[in-house]
């Protein structure tokens, strides 16, 4: 076929259904169009502009587009991708930026047509291009500014070349990731590179009776077919237990539809995939078991050794009974949240490339046998599962980091590094493996879904007295870090106030549902929409507005948190509390909730922090550290702390996160890589300022200074003066409604300790918010029998542009003494709060108790998220009750 591209007579073979993502991509190597959903055509990361109007690449075919002239961003004019790229830059309004090209595309389209769109006209336009890190603040702010510069109303913006501590410093290769410069796993390719595929279970519960690959190998392009018999090492993994099979053998049953049961390596993408669904499988099907109590039950099948409950968290002191016996006022409810998907831009993929004989290593080590470039959320974690997978020692496997688009926890587990690495072993060359959306969708851990039951008492001034919970979370088909989840559920089940006794059960259970594991929030937010619901019951029972008891209940420095932890220092509840009060006060259909969420994994769990910096012959300083970036700004912030401990350019500061030197602290979770990783950092700088003193930079090139910090003094929630956590994030949140019940205004104001950049943190209020807002209203990844039937982005429930509402976020510094510069972590404790205080606005508007989430029965959704309020109708669950006394 012939077309234009980008100004150019292009000629190209193609094949009848490649689409024009896969001849963009993959036979003339653009990257600035990503793959997010192909081909479904509603994540919007593939746009390019077509006739001067915007395409989704991965659902058109090819061959649409001949004779076409096609407009990718790497067309654009100079002067145009810079003006983008400052813009984007200087607002704050690039996070991952998986996202972030297909939205300067479709901007772009919009702008040559309205060259002066309002606020609401460019949501609406952006309606296909989905952000799940920025919740679209910025992102519109951006596209104004353009505008306006081009309209000659205002000058270019003006992007800061260097920032330290507390300024809105430029984010660390942000003008590479608007432009599609800076690549992400899905976007590598080296010389030799074979292609790889999954073959998934067909069925949750399944006896695997055989699994024949003859007509698959057959195929052209087929170069290797691996099953469960050829993993050398050991095949189950798991980041806490060892229960998660890489490969299902023959003889075993499935867990999961997300199961593998094979894998394939092939020239091209399309044969690997094409050969992944011609293996034969015979299965002996099983009654799958999705419920979590029916799992509990006396006489249901045990899914794993140990019985169907995972994991069992207490916390308990007080007298729980005589305090709600002696209780002015008692409320109970059971509280339902839902599973979701965490909807990240980027699928999984990974690159695994075997050692060339001969091949040195670097700096004297030996070469490693194989390098995996890596988007999960822990290098050294992922190296230590794969080494066993495949039987090596931990030094055969070096892990490189590449930056993914987006986590938010669901990139902790294995994905498929393993699969990608074995295939390279068996083959002798680089493989490259990348799910589909669909695929993601089976394989990740998801939200837990949770019942909560819960009772609390006050007394007649509104001061709690005693709460009790029994909570249990559907783990699904394997534990991840299920049993994590619901411990800090029951460690958070008070939220942020000062309960005396307390009595709280959380079980984690196997079922064969997708797993559930890691996600923003961790178990918290589910036990804050309960007990933030509870409170707003005892304030009508009492008398008073819903600030005034959170007012009188809050914790402050002194008091007990609900594990029974004394806190110190940098508790700053009442300080975002006093910053929504006149908000909150002055609106009539207002609702208002507290969080907080931990900082660090704590409960015993020895956490560390490790940094080298290292000048360089050039006069740069290389910048080590072992935290994933995947939006949140760990490199930024990292590299703002080094460059202000320093006093050196931070633009002359690169940042590396790679297993090739020993930096191992764990997954990249529980907000803590600024806490722990910024004070490594400074750890390093003041060894690297003291020899400054002696030699010039210059002279000490080559030489690594090594920072390290230390916490080894949490306890777990049994003990007698228990330190369940070294630090939380306190956030206060208001959401006001119109006199439609429609979502009118957000004020979000969060305690982040030390603002060390404010516009990355207010970036992550904006998207935590918007994320809550989705869950709160919604999103749900709804299953029947074990099987994902929400498996598109489109069908998820996201939040659209033109349904977030405005957002004020209030920065409150409350130091954390055990921080850098008193910073704690906030990128978490952000969305936190958000459905309860969405569930306490729509009590206010119509006055119902909504117990269960998402609220679609609310005309807050209904406006937000018509979509997903529509394709609810005629499923919807009753989700309003009233309160039992």
């Amino acid at each position: 076929m012939h077309l234009t591209l980008n100004g150019r007579p292009v000629s190209v073979e193609v094949e009848p259904d490649e689409s024009l993502l896969e001849l963009l991509r993959e036979r003339l190597g653009l990257r600035s169009m990503k793959d997010g959903c192909a081909p479904e055509g509603s994540c919007g990361a593939c746009t390019v502009i077509v006739g001067g109007r915007p395409v989704v690449a991965c659902s058109q075919p090819a061959l649409r587009f001949a004779g076409k002239d096609v407009l990718t961003l790497e067309g654009l004019p100079a002067d145009a991708r810079a003006l983008w790229a400052d813009a984007f830059v200087a607002a704050g309004a690039v996070q991952c930026g998986y996202c972030t090209p297909g939205i300067v595309m479709k901007a772009e389209a919009l702008l040559r047509r309205t060259p002066d769109p309002s606020p609401g006209e460019v949501a609406t336009a952006l309606a296909g291009n989905l952000c799940r890190c920025t919740g679209y603040v910025k992102v519109i702010e951006a596209i104004r500014q353009v505008t306006a510069v081009r309209r000659g109303v205002e000058s270019a913006p003006a992007v800061p070349a260097d920032g330290g501590v507390g300024e809105r410093a430029p984010r660390y290769e942000g003008r590479e990731l608007v432009l599609g410069e800076r690549p992400f796993v899905r976007d590598l390719a080296v010389p030799g590179m074979l292609h790889g595929a999954v073959r998934l279970s067909d069925h949750p519960r399944a006896l695997v009776r055989r699994i024949d690959p003859t007509r698959a190998a057959a195929l052209p392009g087929v170069v290797r077919i691996a099953t469960a018999a050829d993993v050398p090492g050991r095949r189950v993994q798991g980041l806490i237990e060892a229960d998660w099979p890489l490969l299902v053998a023959e003889g075993e049953e499935t867990h999961c539809v997300g199961d593998v049961l094979a894998i394939v390596a092939a020239e091209t993408r399309r044969a690997a995939r094409r050969a992944a669904a011609a293996i034969d499988v015979d299965y002996d099907v099983r009654e799958p078991l999705t419920d979590p109590f029916a799992a509990m039950a006396d006489g249901a099948p045990r899914l794993h050794a140990g019985g169907n409950v995972r994991s069992l968290s207490v916390v308990r002191h007080g007298d729980v009974e005589a305090a709600l016996a002696g209780a002015a006022n008692v409320v109970s409810e059971t509280f339902r949240t839902q599973p979701i998907e965490h909807a990240f831009l980027e699928p999984e993929a990974c690159l695994a490339v075997p050692n060339r004989a001969g091949e040195p290593g670097t700096d004297g080590r030996p070469a490693p046998t194989l390098r995996v470039h890596s988007q999960g959320q822990g290098a050294w974690e992922d190296r230590r599962q794969i080494a066993s997978f495949l039987g090596l020692p931990e030094s055969a496997v070096r892990v490189t980091q590449v930056p993914t688009g987006g986590g938010f926890g669901g990139k902790e587990d294995l994905s498929v590094q393993g699969q990608a690495a074995l295939l390279a072993l068996l083959t002798g060359r680089p493989v490259h493996l990348a799910l589909s959306r669909g695929e993601s969708i089976r394989l990740h851990p998801k939200r837990h879904a949770m019942t909560m039951d819960y009772t609390a008492g006050c007394d007649p001034e509104g001061r709690l007295v005693a709460v009790r919970a029994r909570i249990v979370g559907d783990t699904g088909a394997y534990l991840s870090v299920g049993d994590k989840v619901l411990e800090r559920a029951a460690g958070h089940a008070c939220g942020a106030y000062r309960v005396p006794n307390v009595d709280v059960e959380a079980r984690a259970v196997a079922t064969n549902n997708p797993p559930a594991g890691a996600m923003r929030g961790f178990g918290v937010v589910q036990v804050t929409f309960a007990m933030e619901g509870l409170l707003d019951r005892l304030a009508e029972r009492v008398g008073l507005d819903g600030w005034e008891i959170r007012w009188r209940n809050a914790v402050e420095a002194g008091d007990r948190f609900g594990t029974g932890q004394l806190l110190g220092p940098g508790v700053g509840v009442k300080r975002t509390l006093l910053a929504v009060r006149d908000a909150y006060r002055g609106a009539r259909f207002a609702g208002i909730a507290c969080g907080a969420k931990n900082t660090g994994v704590g409960n015993g769990m020895i956490e560390r922090g490790r940094a080298i910096l290292r000048p360089e012959a050039d006069g740069t300083i290389t910048l080590l550290h072992s935290w994933t970036e995947m939006g949140q700004g760990v490199h930024t912030v990292l590299r703002q702390l080094a460059a202000g401990a320093l006093g050196f350019p931070a633009e002359r500061i690169r940042v590396a996160v790679d297993t090739e030197r020993e930096l191992d602290t764990g997954e990249t979770t529980a907000s803590r890589a600024t806490a722990l990783g910024g004070q490594a950092v400074l750890d390093a700088a003041r060894r690297l300022k003291a020899a400054l003193a002696d030699a010039p930079l210059e002279a000490l090139a080559g030489r690594e200074f090594d920072g390290e910090f230390v916490v080894d003094w949490t306890t777990d929630n049994a003990a007698a003066e228990p330190v369940t956590h070294f630090a939380y994030g306190w956030s206060s949140q208001v959401v006001i409604l119109d006199e439609t019940g429609r979502l009118a205004r957000v004020v979000a104001a969060q305690d982040v300790g030390r603002a060390i950049n404010p516009a990355a943190m207010e970036g992550q209020v904006e998207g935590g918010v918007h994320m809550g807002l989705g869950y709160a209203l919604s999103e749900e990844l709804r299953l029947e029998g074990g099987w994902p039937v929400t498996h598109s982005l489109k069908s998820l429930g996201m939040i659209p542009p033109a349904g977030m509402p405005p957002l004020e976020v209030i920065l409150v510094e409350e130091p954390q003494p055990e921080g850098p510069l008193g910073a704690k972590g906030a990128g978490e404790a952000v969305l936190v709060p958000t459905p309860a205080a969405v569930a306490g606005a729509l009590h206010a508007f119509d006055g119902a108790w909504r117990t269960r989430l998402p609220m679609r029965d609310s005309p807050a959704a209904r406006a937000a998220a018509p979509r997903a309020a529509g394709a609810a109708a005629g499923r919807r669950q009753a989700s309003v009750s009233e309160t039992v006394p």
